[in-house]
């Protein structure tokens, strides 16, 4: 590690991914098995996350699956704390469990359909960081990373989606200032699009090879894993409350 005076030990740390079983969910837990960390996956899809466990067990690193719908907001606690209890502690909190919706103008969004993309992308968020910053502030050191997305700044025919985004923009930008002073850092990313099981059959294959955006092309999942490693490490000293932009351009 660089010659950073503010830098915490590096540890066997233990990282919780929601969202973990596939996606950029898999990649940032791979990402971080790779850094040296134990991992829980919290996913639905239980025979990918249980995949992506053996693989970080292979790494050497401790892995566990839970079968949990972040919706369910005791059921996010009891897994954050029955991590605490096996692990003995809670260090970083990645949450990528987040669903697209219904593509379709606004006049045909049903409140319902508002009510399921709120409450996974927003709800199950929120519910995670209540669950893991205690354990993490017992032991003076946290962070937590969330996904968002461009959309937050307005998409016609994804208002859920875009409305759930924006306020995880604001979710992070409040915690990213709430405990800062004890060594919990809060962040966001910006993906853009990476070649994800969400983006990829929502476009043709000519245009996946050629999108039109300054690099060309899309990214894949491991480059913007990349980021939040480092978000999520002991190197990131001085980063809090902010929204990363991984996405290939500027703006």
């Amino acid at each position: 590690m660089p010659n950073l005076r503010f830098a915490a030990p590096v540890e066997r740390r233990l990282a919780i991914v929601t969202g973990g079983a596939r996606g950029l969910g898999r990649a940032c837990a791979l990402r971080l098995a790779e850094a040296g960390r134990d991992v829980v996956i919290a996913d639905v899809l239980d025979d990918q996350g249980a995949a992506t466990v053996a693989e970080i067990e292979e790494m050497g690193q401790q892995a566990r699956y839970f079968h949990v719908d972040v919706t369910d907001e005791a059921a996010v606690h009891a897994m954050v704390d029955e991590c605490a209890s096996i692990f003995g502690r809670v260090d970083i909190l990645v949450c990528c469990a987040g669903i697209l919706g219904i593509e379709a103008p606004f006049l045909q969004q049903s409140a319902a359909q508002f009510d399921k993309v709120l409450r996974i992308n927003l709800f199950g968020v929120y519910y995670a960081h209540q669950a893991a910053m205690p354990h993490m502030l017992k032991n003076g050191w946290g962070r937590c990373v969330t996904i968002t997305s461009g959309a937050r700044h307005a998409a016609t025919n994804q208002v859920p989606y875009g409305v759930s985004k924006g306020a995880v923009y604001s979710l992070v930008g409040a915690l990213g200032n709430a405990h800062s002073k004890e060594g919990i850092f809060v962040n966001g990313l910006e993906p853009g699009r990476a070649l994800t099981d969400m983006v990829v059959p929502r476009f043709t294959p000519e245009f996946i090879a050629n999108p039109g955006n300054p690099l060309g092309r899309y990214s894949d999942p491991e480059e913007v894993a990349e980021v939040v490693e480092f978000l999520c490490s002991e190197r990131n000293t001085y980063t809090t409350g902010s929204v990363w932009s991984v996405k290939g351009q500027s703006g």
